[in-house]
Formats: structure tokens, sequence, C-alpha cells
């Protein structure tokens, strides 16, 4: 991946540390999948999957005080709560996507049923891939670090001017707004 390394002992220059310490364990992501598959209640995570009521609880509460959910009233029932996903919440769905593909092709020994399928064609999702600026699926051997002084110097001196060809900018929340969806169900999420 090239000359230059992340500083590895570094844990606040890197994302990842933060993301791990806010899901790096499976019920939340179990319940993260959860509330893409349409379950908003307390008493719906317990019965749908089979969680302990204090680990879920607990979860829950890391959830919202992350951001990742919203803890509010039900609008019909003030005395129930629902927990909703919040941007930052729809922003996970490409990451636990990656992992439920990459748990898939190395762990699962059933085929799915159901099967994940894109709304319009109705056709399995394809793989969740790294993007370049301009949308080329790009691989490990693709992948380089670049101190930021340098971003856009290529290897030959010129400089490269960004473009969004196939890849939407911002996060994958805005780009749903922006293209008018609404965080629906993932009916067909197994």
């Amino acid at each position: 991946m090239g000359d230059i390394r992340e500083p590895l002992k570094e844990l606040t220059v890197c994302g990842l540390p933060q993301a791990l310490e806010t899901m790096g364990e499976r019920w939340s992501f179990m319940i993260l999948r959860a509330s893409f598959n349409g379950l908003h209640h307390f008493e719906e995570f317990l019965t749908e999957l089979g969680i302990a009521r204090n680990i879920l609880s607990n979860r829950l509460a890391k959830l919202v005080d992350h951001g990742i959910l919203n803890r509010e009233p039900c609008p019909d029932d003030r005395r129930r709560i629902e927990y909703r996903l919040t941007e930052k919440g729809l922003d996970l769905l490409p990451a636990m996507l990656a992992l439920r593909q990459w748990g898939q092709k190395y762990g699962a020994e059933k085929e799915e049923n159901p099967v994940l399928v894109d709304e319009r064609d109705r056709l399995p999702i394809g793989p969740v891939s790294i993007l370049a600026h301009d949308g080329r699926i790009l691989s490990y051997m693709d992948l380089n670090l670049a101190t930021r002084d340098l971003v856009g110097h290529r290897a030959d001196g010129t400089k490269a001017v960004e473009t969004r060809g196939g890849c939407a900018p911002g996060s994958f929340a805005s780009m749903l707004s922006e293209r008018g969806d609404d965080a629906r169900p993932l009916a067909a999420n197994g």
C-alpha cells in the first residue's frame, strides 16, 4: 500500500477505534439489523433477537448515547418508546452489509433466504466495494496512503482533479434523502 503507513499506535488519527468502541460487538449490530428491518420498540427487539433484557437495555442506551438511534415517545401512545435510526445510524448500512457479505462468503453454510435484493429489479445486491472518487471499483492493490498536503498529486507529478462520476457525495443517509428514499425496512434482510 505504498511507502507511508498509518501511525498504528495513534488511536485518535483513525476512525476505526472509534467505530469499534461504538459498534464493536455482536448485539449492537444485531439491534442495528433489526432497526433496518423496521423494529422500533424494546419488546420487539427483545422478542425477535432473543436477547437478555439487561443487555438489550444497555446496548440501546449505548446506541442512543452514540447518536446511532433516537429514543422518542410513540406518537400514538406516549408511554411507549420508539428507537429510530438517525442519519449516523443509516450511514452504518454499507459497513453492516459488507460484514454480512463477508460472513456469508466465509462462514455461512446455508444459502440465505430471504435474499437481500434491490428494490427496482429484485435481483441480489452486488458486493459492497471500495470506490474511487469517480466511481471506479478499487482493489487492495489500488490503495495508497498520502499525507494531506499531497492528496491529488499523482506519482508522475501531475495533479488529479476530483470528479464525482459514479460516487454520490456525502453520507449514505444524505444520498438517500437526496434521492427521496426513506429508511424503509429491509424486508429481505436475513
